[in-house]
């Protein structure tokens, strides 16, 4: 008996309850929010990097070398 009394501690705690379906939805969705919200302002940042660099202005074309009219 009092092995039994020693053990149903033991065996209770390995019997934790699982996550609901809703608990575990609730989770992965805070998780995309977060990564999306990461993902937007990398974006951002790096828009305002482009639109301060010299990057945003079209580079004139080189003329080409003159013909030698042959």
């Amino acid at each position: 008996m009092r092995r039994l009394a020693l053990l149903l501690p033991l065996l209770l705690a390995a019997c934790h309850k699982e996550p609901s379906f809703d608990e575990r939805y609730d989770k992965a969705a805070n998780e995309i929010e977060a990564r999306a919200k990461a993902m937007d302002a990398d974006i951002a940042e790096s828009e305002k990097a482009v639109a301060a660099s010299d990057l945003s202005e079209p580079e004139k074309p080189a003329n080409p070398p003159a013909s030698s009219g042959e």
